[in-house]
Order: C-alpha cells, then sequence, then structure tokens
C-alpha cells in the first residue's frame, strides 16, 4: 500500500509541467491577442488623426528632428495637430502602426492634408521648394530657418 500511495504522488507531481505549460499557453495567447487589438487600435488611431486634421505631426519632444519640422510649420504661421509619441503609453504602438502605414518608423512623419509629407528633411525640402505652401494653399514665402 505505501508503495502505491508514494507512486500516486509522483503521479501527481507529473501533471504540473503540462499544467504549467497549459497555463503558460494561455497566458501568450491572451497577451498576444490584446497586442494585436492595441496595434489595430493604434493604427485606427493614426488614420482617424490624419484624416481629421489638416497638418499632423507624429512626433517625439525631445528630438531635434521633430523640433526642426515643427519649426517649419511656426515660420508658416500654421499650427499642426503634434502626437507627442514619446508622451503617450501606446506610442510605441502607434510608431509600429505607422510604419506599417508609410513604410518608415522614424519620427517625425508629416502628413497635410491626408497626404504623407515625410520626415524632416523631406519637409524642409517642400518647405524650401514652395511645394508646403501650395499645400497648405498659401502664398509661396520663405526665409532661412
Amino acid at each position: 500500500m505505501a508503495k502505491s500511495a508514494a507512486y500516486s504522488n509522483t503521479k501527481s507531481f507529473s501533471s504540473i509541467p503540462i499544467f504549467l505549460f497549459v497555463v503558460s499557453l494561455t497566458v501568450l495567447l491572451y497577451t498576444s491577442t490584446f497586442a494585436e487589438a492595441g496595434e489595430g487600435d493604434a493604427s485606427a488611431f493614426a488614420k482617424k488623426t490624419i484624416s481629421s486634421h489638416s497638418i499632423v505631426i507624429f512626433s517625439k519632444s525631445y528630438c531635434p528632428y521633430c523640433k526642426k519640422a515643427k519649426a517649419v510649420f511656426k515660420e508658416l504661421k500654421q499650427k499642426p495637430y503634434v502626437v507627442e509619441l514619446d508622451e503617450r503609453d501606446d506610442g510605441w504602438s502607434i510608431q509600429d502602426a505607422l510604419s506599417e502605414i508609410v513604410g518608415r518608423r522614424t519620427v517625425p512623419q508629416v502628413f497635410i492634408n491626408g497626404k504623407h509629407i515625410g520626415g524632416s528633411d523631406d519637409t524642409v525640402e517642400a518647405y524650401e521648394n514652395g511645394e508646403l505652401a501650395k499645400l497648405l494653399g498659401l502664398s509661396a514665402k520663405k526665409d532661412d530657418l
């Protein structure tokens, strides 16, 4: 009898790895489902933001290239809608979504009337060649930044 009791205890311990595997798999599936939902939400947020505002800059508050792009619009006396990704809990997901939308993960990413302009260098170039003013319906005038 004592032998069978010891055997049954060993048998119950052998089910622990299976139990842990099932729990781990459940957690993994649960978190990946929410990660995908968050990415979908981030993509929807990015697309809605782009379509809802005439000028949108996806930025990071400390980024010198983002500051340069924002300065272009200040020079033109235009107020962009700025999404500071580093100041949002979902900023990383939004940046991933932007990567899927425009093929770039870098910041800034600038949109005018739903059209992707590009990053800082693209925005400055569009400003300098008058394309930015044209897209904004402004008379073309430029000063050095």
